[in-house]
């Protein structure tokens, strides 16, 4: 696969995760019914639900920021991941497997825009700094 293709891919996902998180966030900020009543319903309290709300805003205006914090975007994949894993048990748990489909959806979609993401911007890390290793350029 080549870059274009992968920044499509990324990009494509990236906007998607956006839409669909962003709009939930706002619901859950809103009140809307929609979300919050499920999400009452699978048993958060109503100051989880704003901070996830302020969480998933925040976190989109991350992952929507090209080329720079990278690091940043780490943090935001992970917190979607948990986000999508806490849904679908919770929602496993409550409400049945059939009211899983969006969190299997949502996790397909980001794990491929995360796939992506590594594919653009491999993880670098610099093993001096490791304990135990190259003492002498401290």
């Amino acid at each position: 696969m080549n870059t274009k293709t992968a920044k499509t891919i990324y990009w494509t996902g990236a906007v998607l995760t956006s839409l669909w998180f962003g709009a939930s966030g706002f619901f859950e900020l809103t009140k809307n019914p929609i979300v919050w009543d499920i999400t009452v319903q699978l048993g958060y309290p109503p100051h989880f639900i704003y901070i996830l709300g302020v969480a998933k805003l925040s976190g989109i205006i991350v992952l929507l920021t090209p080329n720079r914090l990278l690091r940043l975007k780490e943090w935001v994949f992970a917190g979607i991941f948990f986000d999508i894993t806490f849904a679908f048990f919770s929602k496993v748990s409550v409400l049945g497997l059939p009211a899983t489909t969006d969190a299997i959806v949502a996790f397909v979609m980001v794990t491929v825009t995360y796939t992506m993401f590594r594919k653009l911007y491999p993880a670098a890390y610099t093993p001096w700094l490791l304990p135990g290793r190259n003492a002498d350029i401290l």
